[in-house]
């Protein structure tokens, strides 16, 4: 079997090493390519053309930290092409739980509501819309933590953390490993459709940060206002995996807290 792997980063990087353990030949595509990845840019329809044949394919690219500009390049314009030129290949696309704007804690699911309040949160929609019409999967994934990268941790033991608010909050996370398995599951299942990829506990900021303060010892971070500049937006509301789980899958890091002393080594 063979995987084309659009975007060979923090999560792509993960996710060719599973499936190559699988028994997967997988060619690897970046933006400026590189040693071991291609050279595309999957948002050009003719960049597409020159990409090799595949059994699936993965978009993970990442929109280099750009506004709706690069959504719009990078996720509708190349999940467009990939479709356009690999017709009848499944495509799995690496969307967001961002797109789920509760605000009001609930329990979160693949039929709930996704109306995002951000431009680029709706451009995600639409390069789901084009996935799902060409029978593909669409993976929502929950912030992403794993070696060398927890912004929760590490503003934690750095002193920098501040509870927003009330601590009410819910924080949806999911390890890169666990990411790149379910990735690697939802290829060999056959699925199709929506899957939300979440760890199975969802913490409200004040009980990630008293578990914190228990394992390192250390005292709770103060109370501050709202950070109105997050990058996935401010949202309130609890992303359920129970869809994943139910079709085979299972985390290895069902908790952030589970996780945090091994990720605080790699900081």
């Amino acid at each position: 079997m063979k995987l084309l792997l659009i975007g060979h980063g923090y999560l792509g990087r993960e996710v060719a090493r599973v499936f190559r353990e699988g028994g997967w030949q997988v060619a690897t595509v970046s933006l400026s390519g590189g040693p071991d990845s291609l050279a595309c840019d999957v948002g050009g329809p003719d960049a597409v053309k020159s990409l090799p044949a595949a059994d699936f394919i993965v978009h993970c690219a990442a929109s280099g930290r750009g506004g709706a500009d690069a959504y719009q390049h990078v996720y509708v314009n190349g999940c467009r092409n990939l479709v356009e030129r690999f017709s009848g290949v499944p495509l799995l696309f690496t969307s967001s739980t961002s797109v789920y704007a509760q605000i009001d804690g609930s329990v979160v699911t693949e039929e709930s509501s996704a109306v995002p309040e951000r431009e680029t949160g709706r451009l995600l929609m639409e390069a789901e819309r084009v996935t799902l019409a060409a029978g593909g999967v669409v993976a929502r994934l929950s912030g992403i933590y794993g070696p060398g990268r927890s912004v929760i941790l590490k503003k934690f033991l750095t002193g920098e953390a501040r509870i927003e608010e009330d601590g009410r909050r819910f924080l949806n996370q999911i390890h890169r490993d666990d990411a790149a398995r379910a990735v690697f599951h939802l290829a060999h299942s056959g699925a199709a459709g929506v899957f939300n990829i979440s760890d199975s506990t969802p913490l409200s900021q004040l009980a990630c940060y008293q578990a914190l303060s228990r394992i390192f010892a250390r005292p709770l971070p103060p109370e501050g206002p709202r950070d109105p500049t997050r990058k996935r937006g401010w949202t309130h509301k609890q992303v359920s995996n129970a869809k994943l789980r139910a079709s085979g899958w299972q985390a290895q890091f069902p908790s952030f807290v589970d996780a945090a002393q091994g990720i605080a080594a790699t900081l």
